[in-house]
C-alpha cells in the first residue's frame, strides 16, 4: 500500500455552517453586518502588536499605587520595655535602639507603638512613642510619664 492509496475509514465531518438559522437564532451570535460577521479573514487590530511586547502582569491592579507609603510602626509591649529599662530612664527610638530592642532607624524616622500586654513596676519617661490607652494608663498608674 502506498500513500496515495490511502483512503479514509468513515465520512469526514463538515464544519458547522454559521448565521442559517438553529437555535442561535438569524445571525447566531455574529451580529448583523461588517466584517466581524463574514466568514474569512478578520483584521488584525493595530494595537495588538504593542500589547504583546509587554510583560504579562499577574493579579489585579487598581490604579496607581502612591510613592510613599507611611511607615508602619514597631510594636512593643510593656513586657519588653520593663526587662531592658531602670526606673527614671527615658524611652525613645534612640534609646530602643542602643539597648538592642529596635535594630534600625529608616530614613522617614522612625515610629514605636507601645500596647498595654504585661506589667510595669517602675516610673519611666517615654518620649516620641505613641501609647495606646490601656497602656498609657498603666505607665501612668506606674508614675511614669508621657511626652509626644
Amino acid at each position: 500500500m502506498q500513500l496515495h492509496e490511502l483512503k479514509p475509514i468513515g465520512k469526514s465531518k463538515k464544519s458547522k455552517r454559521v448565521g442559517r438559522g438553529g437555535k442561535r437564532g438569524t445571525y447566531s451570535g455574529k451580529g448583523m453586518k461588517g466584517q466581524r460577521s463574514r466568514a474569512g479573514r478578520r483584521f488584525q487590530p493595530a494595537i495588538r502588536e504593542l500589547i504583546k511586547r509587554y510583560p504579562k502582569l499577574r493579579g489585579h491592579h487598581l490604579g496607581l499605587k502612591p510613592k510613599f507609603k507611611k511607615p508602619k510602626p514597631e510594636i512593643l509591649n510593656l513586657t519588653d520595655i520593663e526587662k531592658k529599662f531602670k526606673t527614671g530612664e527615658k524611652v525613645s527610638p534612640q534609646t530602643l535602639i542602643e539597648k538592642g530592642i529596635l535594630h534600625k532607624i529608616s530614613k522617614r524616622g522612625i515610629n514605636v507603638k507601645i500596647l498595654a500586654k504585661g506589667e510595669i513596676s517602675h516610673a519611666l519617661e517615654f518620649e516620641n512613642c505613641l501609647v495606646s490607652k490601656t497602656a498609657k494608663e498603666k505607665i501612668e498608674k506606674a508614675g511614669g510619664k508621657i511626652n509626644t
